[in-house]
C-alpha cells in the first residue's frame, strides 16, 4: 500500500463539491496550511502580544500600526483568519487519516500469505536451501521457532503440495502514520478549545461586551463580566501586599472583560532578590487561597515556572508592580527668590494637588496637578563613565588583543568598563498643568557620585518614547541639595545680584582705580542678570530659554563682533563664575551661615551649580520633589488561566512522539519460508526458498538480510544454493 498527496476522490455529479473534498483531504493541501500557520506563530512569538495600541504605536509608527493592527498581527493567536486555518487545518488532517487509516489498519493485519513461488523467486533479497532428508513437517516447525527467535509472527498455510511460512515484523511502523496525523488534529483541537473563540461565543450569543473606561470592579454591570463557569479564559490580577481580588482582567483589542473567579487570592508578602546587575534573581509571591463556597483558606507560594492549581484555574506569578507606597517627600520651589520649601506627600498611583502653604507664591503653580507614577527602592546602575587610558592627545590607548576582544566573541558583551552600583530609590511623577500638558519625572533619592562630585538626579522627559534628560544638582558638604537652592534663589534677586557684582568689582579691581572698577560691576551685574533670565531686552524673544549659557550666548552673538565673539565669551565666564562666588556668600550670609573660604571643592561646587541653573531654565516644572522618606507597597500581578485543552495538548505531544519514533525508527519487514518435497529422483528431501521485503531499504536492512540468511542456514544445517538474485531485481510484496 502506497500513500499519495491525493485526496478523496468521491463519485459526485457535482464537480466543484468532488474538487473541494479532493482539496480538503489531500496532503499537499494540509502542508500548506501548516506552512501558513508556522509563519503566522513566527509573527506572533517575535510581535509581543496583547500589548496596549500607543505602545504599537511608539514602536512602529502611526501608518504602520494601523495596518498591522488590520491584520490582527497584535493578536494573532485569536485573531479569527488564525482559528479559520486551524480549523481547515483539523478538518483536512481528519479526512487525510480517514481516507488512509482503514487501508493502513487492514495492511497491518494482513499476512500477504497469497504468494506463490514464482513471486518468492523474482525477490531481491532472497535464498534457497536443499536439505537432503527431513521431512517438510520437521522443516516448517524449525522454521517458525525461527522465526519466533528472531521476532517475527507468523502463520503457515498448506498450498498447493507446498508450505507457506508467512512473517511479519515492525508492522506497528503504519500505526505511527496515523498517530502522527491524529496528533495534530488533537494538538489543534486543545489550541481551539484554549484559544478566545469559547469567549467570542460568549460575547456573539448572551452580548458580553469589553468596558472601555475606568471603573471600580464590583460596579462593572454583568455585559461586561464572564462567569465562574467560563470554560477557558488567560487573564491577569493585580494584588498589593495585604489586600485580595476575585477577579482576573481579559484583555480585549478594545477593552477588558471581567472574569469572576470561585475564589480570592490575598496577598500576604512578596518576596524579591536582585543580581548584582539589578536584574530580579528570584521573585516570589504568599498567598492564601480563599473557596468562595467552603470559606476555606489555603496557603501557597507562587514562584516564576511554579504555579499554583486551584479548582482549574492555575495561578502563574508574571511580574511584580509597586502596589501603592506612600511617599514622603520636600517641594522645592524652581522659580522665585522668597518661597521656601515646603513637605509633599503622596502614594503611588494617585495624584495629588500642588498646593502651597498659605503666604507663599511660585509662578507657575497654579492647576499643577502631580501625578505618581512609579517607585523603585533599588536602582543598579553602571556609574562608570567608561574612558580608559589616552594618550597625551587625549586619545583612547587600546592594545591590538583589546581591539581583537572588542570585535570578536559574543555580540552581547561590551568593551566599555562596568561599575555597578546601586545608587538608592527613585521616584517617578508626571506634572499635569491645567490644559491637560504634562511632563514625566524621575528623581533620585540620593546623590550620586558622578566623575568625583556628589550630584543629585533629576531627570525629565516630554513623551513617553523619549529617554529622561537629566539635570544635575550638586550636593553640598552635608549631602543635601539646600545650598544649591539657595544659590538658585539668590540669582532671581536683583538686590543680590548687584551686591555680588559690586563684591566681585571690589575683590578683582583696587579702589584706586575706580573707573575700571564701576565698569567691571556694570558688566558684572548684566552677566548676573542676563543668567538669570532677568534681562527685560530679552522677554519677548522667540528663544525657548531665556537664562543660562543660552542668554550669553545670544547677547554675545548681538552684541560683539565675530571676531571678538571667542574671547569676550571666555571673559564673561569667568566674570561669572567670581560674581557668583560672592552671590553665594552672599546667600549664606543671609541664611545666617558662615562665610567660606576658596578651595577646590567650593569651587567645583560653584562650577558645577552654574551649570545645573542653566539647565534648571529647561526643567518645566515650577517645584522639584526631593525624596525624604517611603513607605514601600509591593504588588504581585499573577497570570491566571483555566486551560481544559491542556491535556489535550499533552495527548496529542505523546501522540506525536509515539508516531514520529515509529515512523522513523520502527521498520516493517516481512519474510516469507516456501517449503517444497524433493522427487525420489532427486534424491529426496526438502527445497526451501526464503525472501525478505522492507518498506525502506536501507544499509541496515541489508546486514539485517544476511544475518536472517545465516541463522536459517545454521538452523537447517544446510548451506544456501544462491546467495541472492541479481542486483537488478526489486523486492515485490504482494
Amino acid at each position: 500500500m502506497s500513500v499519495t498527496t491525493q485526496g478523496l476522490q468521491l463519485n459526485i455529479r457535482q464537480r466543484a463539491v468532488r474538487s473541494t473534498i479532493e482539496l480538503l483531504s489531500s496532503m499537499r493541501f494540509a502542508i500548506a496550511l501548516l506552512v501558513v500557520l508556522s509563519i503566522a506563530s513566527i509573527i506572533g512569538t517575535v510581535l509581543t502580544q496583547d500589548d496596549p495600541y500607543p505602545n504599537y504605536v511608539n514602536q512602529f509608527g502611526p501608518f504602520w500600526a494601523d495596518i498591522f493592527r488590520a491584520l490582527s498581527l497584535y493578536t494573532v493567536y485569536s485573531a479569527w483568519w488564525f482559528m479559520t486555518i486551524l480549523g481547515f487545518l483539523v478538518v483536512s488532517i481528519s479526512l487525510c487519516v480517514i481516507r488512509n487509516a482503514p487501508k493502513m489498519i487492514a495492511d497491518t493485519k494482513s499476512w500477504k500469505d497469497k504468494v506463490r513461488e514464482g513471486s518468492l523467486r523474482a525477490f531481491h533479497h532472497k535464498g534457497e536451501f536443499v536439505l537432503e532428508g527431513g521431512s517438510r513437517t520437521q522443516t516448517a516447525a524449525t522454521l517458525g521457532k525461527l522465526a519466533q527467535r528472531l521476532g517475527y509472527k507468523f502463520v503457515t498455510r498448506e498450498t498447493g503440495g507446498a508450505t507457506l511460512i508467512a512473517a511479519k515484523r515492525g508492522a506497528l511502523a503504519k500505526i505511527g502514520y496515523i498517530f502522527a496525523h491524529l496528533a495534530i488534529v488533537v494538538i489543534c483541537l486543545g489550541g481551539l478549545l484554549d484559544s478566545n473563540l469559547p469567549i467570542k461565543f460568549q460575547m456573539w450569543l448572551f452580548n458580553k461586551t469589553p468596558i472601555q473606561s475606568n471603573a471600580v470592579i464590583n460596579d462593572i454591570p454583568p455585559e461586561h463580566r464572564l462567569s465562574t463557569a467560563n470554560p477557558t479564559f488567560r487573564g491577569y490580577a493585580w494584588v498589593p501586599e495585604g489586600q485580595y481580588v476575585s477577579t482576573a482582567i481579559l484583555n480585549q483589542p478594545n477593552g477588558s472583560l471581567i472574569q469572576d473567579l470561585p475564589f480570592s487570592i490575598q496577598l500576604n508578602k512578596f518576596i524579591v532578590d536582585y543580581y548584582s546587575t539589578g536584574m530580579p534573581k528570584l521573585f516570589a509571591s504568599d498567598i492564601v487561597v480563599i473557596d468562595h463556597k467552603t470559606g476555606q483558606r489555603i496557603p501557597a507560594r507562587i514562584e516564576v515556572n511554579e504555579p499554583f492549581e486551584y479548582e482549574g484555574v492555575s495561578i502563574y506569578q508574571s511580574s511584580f508592580q509597586d502596589g501603592g507606597s506612600q511617599m514622603h517627600m520636600t517641594a522645592w520651589p524652581m522659580a522665585g527668590a522668597s518661597a521656601k520649601s515646603f513637605p509633599f506627600d503622596g502614594t503611588i498611583g494617585n495624584s495629588a494637588k500642588l498646593a502651597l502653604p498659605a503666604g507663599q507664591s511660585v509662578p507657575g503653580v497654579d492647576g499643577q496637578t502631580i501625578e505618581f507614577a512609579d517607585f523603585r527602592a533599588i536602582n543598579v546602575e553602571n556609574i562608570s563613565n567608561g574612558s580608559g587610558q589616552t594618550d597625551a592627545r587625549g586619545v583612547a590607548r587600546q592594545t591590538l588583543k583589546e581591539a581583537f576582544d572588542e570585535r570578536l566573541g559574543s555580540g552581547a558583551k561590551s568593551s566599555k568598563p562596568l561599575d555597578l552600583h546601586n545608587v538608592g530609590p527613585s521616584v517617578q511623577y508626571k506634572v499635569r498643568d491645567k490644559d491637560g500638558q504634562a511632563r514625566e519625572y524621575n528623581n533620585y533619592m540620593l546623590p550620586v557620585d558622578v566623575n568625583g562630585a556628589r550630584i543629585f538626579l533629576a531627570g525629565m522627559r516630554e513623551n513617553p518614547d523619549e529617554p529622561f534628560r537629566y539635570l544635575r544638582i550638586p550636593a553640598d558638604s552635608g549631602g543635601t541639595m539646600k545650598e544649591w537652592m539657595l544659590l538658585r534663589a539668590a540669582f532671581e534677586d536683583p538686590a543680590l545680584r548687584d551686591q555680588a557684582a559690586q563684591r566681585f568689582a571690589a575683590r578683582s579691581v583696587p579702589d584706586a582705580n575706580r573707573e575700571l572698577q564701576q565698569h567691571l560691576q556694570e558688566s558684572a551685574s548684566r552677566v548676573l542678570t542676563l543668567f538669570a533670565g532677568a534681562d527685560r531686552s530679552a522677554q519677548g524673544t522667540s528663544q525657548a530659554q531665556k537664562g543660562g549659557f543660552q542668554a550669553v550666548a545670544i547677547f554675545i552673538d548681538k552684541s560683539v563682533p565675530k571676531n571678538q565673539q571667542e574671547k569676550a565669551a571666555g571673559l564673561l565666564l569667568r566674570m561669572l563664575e567670581g560674581a557668583t562666588w560672592d552671590l553665594w556668600q552672599l546667600a549664606r550670609t543671609q541664611a545666617g551661615e558662615p562665610v567660606l573660604k576658596p578651595d577646590a571643592q567650593s569651587t567645583r561646587f560653584v562650577q558645577d551649580s552654574i551649570n545645573a541653573v542653566s539647565d534648571s531654565f529647561l526643567y518645566g516644572s515650577p517645584v522639584y520633589l526631593q525624596l525624604d522618606s517611603f513607605k514601600q507597597v509591593q504588588a504581585s500581578v499573577f497570570q491566571l488561566t483555566r486551560a481544559p485543552g491542556k491535556k489535550l495538548v499533552y495527548l496529542g505531544s505523546l501522540l506525536l512522539v509515539i508516531g514520529i519514533f515509529s515512523m522513523f525508527y520502527v521498520r516493517e519487514r516481512r519474510l516469507w519460508f516456501w517449503l517444497k518435497d524433493r522427487s525420489e529422483a532427486n534424491g529426496g528431501g526438502v527445497d526451501v526458498i526464503m525472501a525478505m521485503s522492507t518498506a525502506r531499504r536501507t544499509l541496515d536492512f541489508e546486514k539485517e538480510f544476511a544475518r536472517t540468511r545465516e541463522a536459517v542456514s545454521r538452523a537447517l544445517g544446510a548451506k544456501p544454493e544462491a546467495a541472492s538474485a541479481s542486483s537488478s531485481g526489486t523486492d515485490r510484496t504482494p
